[in-house]
């Protein structure tokens, strides 16, 4: 390592900024690039079929600018263009953006494309980066702001060409100063100025100025000082949109992006999922759930991910990470015990209505079409709360805490064979095994409880056998009949019921309760569960299971 090698880019010395201390309360004007930055940066470039297919998701999502595309470059960038425009798939509240470097031929062929547009953005941009600057073009700073301004009067010259033949077209002007991060700010301005003085915009027909972090090369802050200085110095801001497209060279482009709205900007260009150059570039997806999760309206819908991000890895052949933030497999999944019990008791308290407040879980998954089957796996790393809450989930078991405590184990050792995550059928057939569910049912063959004043008589008939007691309750009679029939006393420490879940009846059967019952016997503490047509039945079982057991 040689850090030496290396220096900080310079940025503004912004000591009364003010952005730490502002708050978003709305979302930014979004712009995806999925269809052209996305796409350059992939080994195998998308057809226009499969550019299409992403087109309309896209649409779906809520996106209402999407650049779609370097129609100059290729001709199926053109081609892509002409399909839009000529079978009508563009929505009326839709607004396409095309990028072009600020060289004629290249403006010129973008009017071509966009030859009937309802409306669209023409996004020129030249490069003004110090280092680009010095060593690839080798000019001036002059040089370079005479590029971006004989651009801005191309773009121009060509729009009004385009208005003659299709007056109901309506151009939107961008200018990028590439690499802006890595640009001095106060030339960044300057060029800009420049820009603008050619457009001649106003506060009723804004342009858009777009400041690239072309290439990440400063801390989110600092690019952000570069914001709200670039925005403070700007004369006219108000007639500009200001724009923001950051990379992930850093593993900051969401965080930069995020900052720059706190600074000042207005709309915010990225992919879905972060897909772009190198690193990437920055995720709309996670930037549109951050605010969301703030109780921000992102007017982006992301409720079936699913569906969009099947399309997205099929079109970029590039897999989603599990991890992803907001929407990856297992982001919402806990496998640690003491996760999974405090995301349990969550839920449990948490009311509709009341703001969301569960641990490890910063938003409703049923909120982005999860449901909460995959919250808690069951592993060898988890712990009672695991397995009872995918019971409870999977097959309406209410399992008590001593149940839980009784059965954890059983699931530890489960795990520990598997090796992985245990399937809620495999930890179910567990469950039913260890407690014996409908095995001995039949040896109740009859019973009898009377009521006389506050104690009950009940009389059983145990596999051929008479038992008979008397006791405040059924349960307790059950244990004065046991040490009747067998000398032995027998304690009752707990007990639960509730009605069965559908997907825990035993085949073949018509189980409406299941018991719980927790008994002190000579032999030790011992649970005791069963299933059966009513509740009387389904606790004298699980008493008679835990003495068995």
């Amino acid at each position: 390592m040689q850090p030496e090698k290396y220096r900080r880019n310079p940025t503004p010395n912004l000591a009364d900024r003010q952005w730490p201390n502002n708050q978003l309360e709305k979302a930014p004007i979004w712009v995806s690039v999925d269809l052209r930055d996305g796409n350059q940066a992939l080994a195998n470039p998308m057809t226009v079929d499969q550019k299409l297919k992403l087109w309309h998701e896209l649409v779906d999502i809520g996106f209402k600018t999407i650049e779609i595309g370097f129609p100059s470059a290729s001709q199926p960038e053109f081609d892509f263009t002409r399909r839009l425009i000529e079978e009508n798939r563009i929505p009326d509240d839709v607004t396409v953006q095309v990028l072009v470097q600020a060289r004629e031929h290249l403006i010129e062929r973008t009017y071509e494309a966009l030859e009937g547009v309802k409306k669209a953005v023409i996004h020129v941009y030249n490069t003004t980066s110090v280092v680009q600057r010095e060593n690839v073009f080798e000019k001036s700073k002059d040089e370079i702001k005479a590029m971006a301004v004989q651009g801005a009067k191309w773009v121009q010259e060509y729009a009004q060409k385009a208005s003659i033949a299709h007056p109901e077209s309506e151009w939107v002007f961008q200018y990028s100063p590439e690499s802006f991060s890595q640009t001095e700010t106060d030339y960044a301005v300057e060029v800009c100025k420049a820009v603008m003085d050619v457009w001649q915009p106003t506060v009723d027909n804004k342009c858009i100025l777009n400041l690239p972090a072309t290439v990440e090369s400063n801390s989110p802050n600092r690019f952000a000082d570069q914001v709200e200085y670039f925005i403070r110095n700007l004369p006219n801001r108000e007639a500009a949109i200001i724009s923001i497209h950051t990379h992930n060279d850093r593993g900051c482009a969401v965080a930069a992006a995020e900052l720059s709205l706190l600074a000042g900007a207005d709309r915010i260009e990225g992919t879905l999922l972060g897909n772009g150059e190198r690193t990437g570039n920055m995720d709309i997806v996670t930037l549109a759930m951050n605010l969301y999760s703030e109780g921000i309206d992102p007017e982006l819908d992301f409720t079936s991910p699913k569906k969009w991000i099947e399309v997205v890895e099929e079109v970029t052949q590039i897999t989603t990470h599990p991890r992803h933030p907001w929407v990856g497999d297992v982001v919402y999944t806990a496998y640690s015990g003491s996760h999974q019990d405090a995301i349990r008791k969550c839920l449990l308290k948490q009311k509709n209505g009341q703001p969301w407040n569960v641990a490890y879980l910063p938003i409703d998954p049923k909120d982005i079409g999860r449901d909460y089957e995959a919250i808690i796996r069951v592993n060898s790393q988890s712990g009672k709360a695991g397995s009872a809450f995918v019971l409870a989930q999977e097959y309406g078991l209410n399992l008590p805490k001593w149940v839980q405590l009784d059965f954890a184990p059983v699931a530890q050792k489960l795990a520990e064979e598997k090796g992985g995550v245990v399937s809620h059928i495999d930890l179910f057939e567990a469950f039913k095994a260890h407690y014996a569910l409908g095995e001995n049912n039949d040896q109740l063959e009859n019973y009898k409880v009377d009521r006389n004043g506050e104690s009950e008589t009940v009389q059983l008939e145990i596999s051929g056998e008479i038992w008979a007691g008397q006791g405040q309750g059924t349960l307790s009679a059950l244990c004065d009949a046991y040490q009747k029939k067998t000398g032995a006393s027998i304690d009752v420490i707990d007990y639960s019921e509730h009605a069965m879940h559908q997907n825990a009846m035993p085949d073949g059967k018509d189980a409406q309760a299941i018991a719980y019952v927790y008994l002190d016997t000579p032999q030790g503490k011992t649970v005791g569960i069963a299933m059966a047509q009513d509740t009387v039945s389904a606790m004298i079982l699980a008493a008679l299971s835990g003495l068995q057991r």
